[in-house]
Protein backbone atom coordinates (compact mmCIF):
# COMPACT_ATOMS: atom_id res chain seq x y z
CA UNK A 1 0.00 0.00 0.00
CA UNK A 2 1.73 3.36 -1.38
CA UNK A 3 1.51 6.79 1.03
CA UNK A 4 -1.02 8.43 -0.53
CA UNK A 5 -3.24 5.46 -0.14
CA UNK A 6 -2.48 5.46 3.49
CA UNK A 7 -3.13 9.11 3.82
CA UNK A 8 -6.66 8.86 1.92
CA UNK A 9 -7.46 6.13 4.25
CA UNK A 10 -6.57 7.65 7.62
CA UNK A 11 -8.49 10.88 6.13
CA UNK A 12 -11.74 8.34 5.65
CA UNK A 13 -11.27 6.88 8.62
CA UNK A 14 -11.20 10.01 10.76
CA UNK A 15 -14.68 11.58 8.41
CA UNK A 16 -16.77 8.89 9.55
CA UNK A 17 -16.01 8.79 12.99
CA UNK A 18 -16.26 12.41 13.31
CA UNK A 19 -19.76 12.12 11.83
CA UNK A 20 -20.71 9.20 13.86
CA UNK A 21 -20.12 11.32 16.87
CA UNK A 22 -22.49 13.61 15.21
CA UNK A 23 -24.64 12.08 13.97
CA UNK A 24 -24.54 8.12 15.39
CA UNK A 25 -24.59 5.05 14.31
CA UNK A 26 -28.13 5.00 11.73
CA UNK A 27 -30.14 6.82 9.17
CA UNK A 28 -32.99 6.22 7.56
CA UNK A 29 -34.96 7.95 4.59
CA UNK A 30 -38.65 7.27 3.16
CA UNK A 31 -36.28 6.10 -0.44
CA UNK A 32 -33.41 6.90 -1.60
CA UNK A 33 -31.83 10.41 -2.19
CA UNK A 34 -33.13 12.11 -5.44
CA UNK A 35 -31.84 10.95 -8.35
CA UNK A 36 -32.20 14.16 -11.03
CA UNK A 37 -31.24 11.99 -14.19
CA UNK A 38 -32.96 8.96 -13.11
CA UNK A 39 -37.01 8.54 -14.25
CA UNK A 40 -37.66 5.05 -12.80
CA UNK A 41 -39.46 5.07 -9.27
CA UNK A 42 -36.95 5.76 -6.56
CA UNK A 43 -37.27 2.78 -3.84
CA UNK A 44 -39.69 3.50 -0.29
CA UNK A 45 -38.66 2.00 2.67
CA UNK A 46 -41.01 1.93 6.25
CA UNK A 47 -41.53 5.44 7.24
CA UNK A 48 -42.02 5.29 11.14
CA UNK A 49 -39.12 3.01 12.31
CA UNK A 50 -37.08 4.48 10.24
CA UNK A 51 -33.87 6.22 12.82
CA UNK A 52 -31.15 9.04 11.95
CA UNK A 53 -29.24 10.49 14.29
CA UNK A 54 -28.87 13.96 14.27
CA UNK A 55 -26.78 16.48 16.50
CA UNK A 56 -28.77 18.55 18.67
CA UNK A 57 -28.39 16.84 21.61
CA UNK A 58 -24.57 16.23 22.98
CA UNK A 59 -24.45 14.42 26.60
CA UNK A 60 -21.06 16.01 27.05
CA UNK A 61 -22.36 19.62 26.21
CA UNK A 62 -25.19 20.70 28.29
CA UNK A 63 -26.62 24.31 26.18
CA UNK A 64 -28.21 26.82 28.55
CA UNK A 65 -32.25 26.88 28.73
CA UNK A 66 -33.78 28.61 25.47
CA UNK A 67 -35.04 31.45 28.15
CA UNK A 68 -31.63 32.60 28.57
CA UNK A 69 -31.51 34.30 25.07
CA UNK A 70 -33.20 37.04 23.79
CA UNK A 71 -36.16 36.08 21.95
CA UNK A 72 -34.90 38.49 18.85
CA UNK A 73 -31.53 36.43 18.91
CA UNK A 74 -32.50 33.01 19.78
CA UNK A 75 -32.58 31.97 16.53
CA UNK A 76 -30.33 33.88 14.24
CA UNK A 77 -29.88 32.99 11.08
CA UNK A 78 -31.82 29.85 11.46
CA UNK A 79 -35.39 31.06 12.18
CA UNK A 80 -36.75 34.89 12.16
CA UNK A 81 -38.05 36.29 15.45
CA UNK A 82 -41.85 35.53 16.27
CA UNK A 83 -42.20 33.34 13.30
CA UNK A 84 -44.58 30.09 12.92
CA UNK A 85 -40.75 28.06 12.93
CA UNK A 86 -39.16 29.91 15.93
CA UNK A 87 -41.87 29.13 18.01
CA UNK A 88 -41.70 25.40 17.32
CA UNK A 89 -37.97 25.51 18.16
CA UNK A 90 -38.74 27.18 21.29
CA UNK A 91 -41.14 24.34 21.95
CA UNK A 92 -38.44 22.16 21.51
CA UNK A 93 -35.80 23.30 23.48
CA UNK A 94 -37.95 23.62 26.01
CA UNK A 95 -38.67 20.22 26.33
CA UNK A 96 -34.81 19.00 25.50
CA UNK A 97 -32.66 22.31 26.91
CA UNK A 98 -29.39 20.44 24.83
CA UNK A 99 -31.41 20.85 21.05
CA UNK A 100 -28.83 23.31 19.27
CA UNK A 101 -30.38 24.03 16.11
CA UNK A 102 -26.83 25.71 14.33
CA UNK A 103 -25.34 22.06 15.53
CA UNK A 104 -28.53 20.09 14.17
CA UNK A 105 -28.16 21.77 10.60
CA UNK A 106 -24.63 21.15 10.11
CA UNK A 107 -24.82 17.49 11.10
CA UNK A 108 -27.72 16.71 8.62
CA UNK A 109 -25.25 18.73 5.66
CA UNK A 110 -23.04 16.19 6.72
CA UNK A 111 -25.84 12.99 7.21
CA UNK A 112 -27.05 14.10 3.40
CA UNK A 113 -23.88 14.32 1.33
CA UNK A 114 -22.88 11.04 2.64
CA UNK A 115 -25.98 9.17 2.31
CA UNK A 116 -26.50 10.62 -1.47
CA UNK A 117 -22.91 9.68 -2.52
CA UNK A 118 -22.90 6.12 -0.70
CA UNK A 119 -26.25 5.25 -3.23
CA UNK A 120 -24.71 6.18 -5.92
CA UNK A 121 -21.40 4.31 -5.08
CA UNK A 122 -23.30 1.49 -3.97
CA UNK A 123 -21.43 1.78 -1.23
CA UNK A 124 -23.80 -0.68 1.09
CA UNK A 125 -21.28 -0.61 4.23
CA UNK A 126 -21.26 3.37 4.23
CA UNK A 127 -25.42 2.58 3.99
CA UNK A 128 -25.98 -0.03 6.36
CA UNK A 129 -23.94 2.17 9.15
CA UNK A 130 -26.37 5.03 7.97
CA UNK A 131 -29.96 3.63 7.60
CA UNK A 132 -32.29 1.77 9.60
CA UNK A 133 -32.27 -1.67 8.23
CA UNK A 134 -35.76 -1.72 6.53
CA UNK A 135 -34.54 1.33 4.65
CA UNK A 136 -31.04 -0.29 3.74
CA UNK A 137 -32.52 -2.90 2.40
CA UNK A 138 -34.52 -0.71 0.03
CA UNK A 139 -31.80 1.05 -0.59
CA UNK A 140 -29.89 -2.36 -1.36
CA UNK A 141 -32.88 -3.49 -3.81
CA UNK A 142 -32.62 -0.29 -5.65
CA UNK A 143 -27.84 -0.76 -5.80
CA UNK A 144 -28.72 -4.49 -6.89
CA UNK A 145 -31.38 -3.54 -9.34
CA UNK A 146 -28.73 -1.08 -11.30
CA UNK A 147 -26.10 -3.65 -10.95
CA UNK A 148 -27.43 -6.17 -12.56
CA UNK A 149 -28.80 -4.15 -15.05
CA UNK A 150 -24.71 -3.46 -15.29
CA UNK A 151 -25.39 0.80 -14.90
CA UNK A 152 -22.95 2.29 -12.56
CA UNK A 153 -24.07 5.96 -11.34
CA UNK A 154 -20.93 8.58 -11.02
CA UNK A 155 -21.80 11.46 -8.89
CA UNK A 156 -19.79 14.53 -7.56
CA UNK A 157 -21.19 16.88 -5.27
CA UNK A 158 -20.08 20.68 -6.04
CA UNK A 159 -21.60 22.67 -3.08
CA UNK A 160 -24.75 22.23 -0.85
CA UNK A 161 -26.21 26.16 -1.27
CA UNK A 162 -29.20 25.84 1.06
CA UNK A 163 -30.12 23.85 4.35
CA UNK A 164 -32.66 26.01 5.89
CA UNK A 165 -35.16 24.83 8.05
CA UNK A 166 -38.77 24.72 6.54
CA UNK A 167 -40.99 23.69 9.93
CA UNK A 168 -40.40 22.70 13.51
CA UNK A 169 -42.88 21.50 15.73
CA UNK A 170 -43.76 19.83 19.63
CA UNK A 171 -46.62 17.44 19.08
CA UNK A 172 -46.97 15.98 22.66
CA UNK A 173 -43.07 14.60 23.23
CA UNK A 174 -42.68 14.16 19.50
CA UNK A 175 -39.90 16.70 18.51
CA UNK A 176 -40.41 17.53 14.57
CA UNK A 177 -37.68 19.53 12.03
CA UNK A 178 -38.31 19.81 8.42
CA UNK A 179 -34.84 20.54 6.21
CA UNK A 180 -34.82 21.56 2.29
CA UNK A 181 -31.62 21.36 1.10
CA UNK A 182 -30.48 22.89 -2.57
CA UNK A 183 -27.40 21.09 -3.53
CA UNK A 184 -25.79 21.47 -6.47
CA UNK A 185 -24.49 18.11 -8.06
CA UNK A 186 -23.02 16.89 -11.33
CA UNK A 187 -23.80 13.26 -12.10
CA UNK A 188 -24.18 10.51 -14.43
CA UNK A 189 -25.71 7.02 -15.17
CA UNK A 190 -23.29 4.80 -17.50
CA UNK A 191 -24.33 1.80 -19.27
CA UNK A 192 -22.70 -1.87 -18.79
CA UNK A 193 -20.72 -0.74 -22.04
CA UNK A 194 -19.89 2.74 -20.14
CA UNK A 195 -22.39 4.59 -22.71
CA UNK A 196 -24.07 7.81 -20.71
CA UNK A 197 -27.96 7.07 -20.85
CA UNK A 198 -28.37 9.44 -17.97
CA UNK A 199 -27.14 12.84 -16.93
CA UNK A 200 -24.00 14.96 -18.00
CA UNK A 201 -20.48 14.22 -17.25
CA UNK A 202 -20.03 18.37 -17.96
CA UNK A 203 -23.26 19.82 -16.48
CA UNK A 204 -24.20 20.61 -13.09
CA UNK A 205 -27.80 20.77 -12.05
CA UNK A 206 -29.77 21.98 -9.08
CA UNK A 207 -31.12 19.29 -6.97
CA UNK A 208 -33.70 20.05 -3.60
CA UNK A 209 -34.56 17.73 -1.41
CA UNK A 210 -36.98 18.36 2.00
CA UNK A 211 -36.51 16.12 5.46
CA UNK A 212 -37.99 15.71 7.75
CA UNK A 213 -36.91 14.41 11.46
CA UNK A 214 -38.47 13.43 14.13
CA UNK A 215 -37.82 12.61 18.08
CA UNK A 216 -39.11 11.85 21.18
CA UNK A 217 -37.22 14.36 23.65
CA UNK A 218 -38.31 12.24 26.83
CA UNK A 219 -36.11 9.15 25.63
CA UNK A 220 -32.84 8.57 26.46
CA UNK A 221 -32.02 7.59 23.00
CA UNK A 222 -30.82 10.23 21.26
CA UNK A 223 -31.31 9.07 17.52
CA UNK A 224 -33.54 11.17 15.70
CA UNK A 225 -35.83 9.43 12.76
CA UNK A 226 -36.30 10.37 9.72
CA UNK A 227 -39.96 10.08 8.83
CA UNK A 228 -40.03 11.95 5.54
CA UNK A 229 -38.28 12.38 2.50
CA UNK A 230 -39.24 14.15 -1.00
CA UNK A 231 -38.07 16.00 -3.71
CA UNK A 232 -38.53 19.80 -3.57
CA UNK A 233 -39.27 22.41 -6.22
Amino acid sequence: MDFWTIIFLTLAVVIFLKLRSVLGQRTGRERPPYDPYSARDAVRGATNDNVVTLPGRAAETAQKPIEASEPAERWKGIAEAGSTIAAGLDAIARGDSTFDAQHFVAGSRAAYEMIVMAYAEGDRRTLKNLLSREVYEGFEAAIRERENRGETVETRFVAIDKSDITAAELRGRTAQVTLRFVSQLISVTRDKAGNVIEGNPEKVTEVTDVWTFARDISSRDPNWKLVATEAGQ
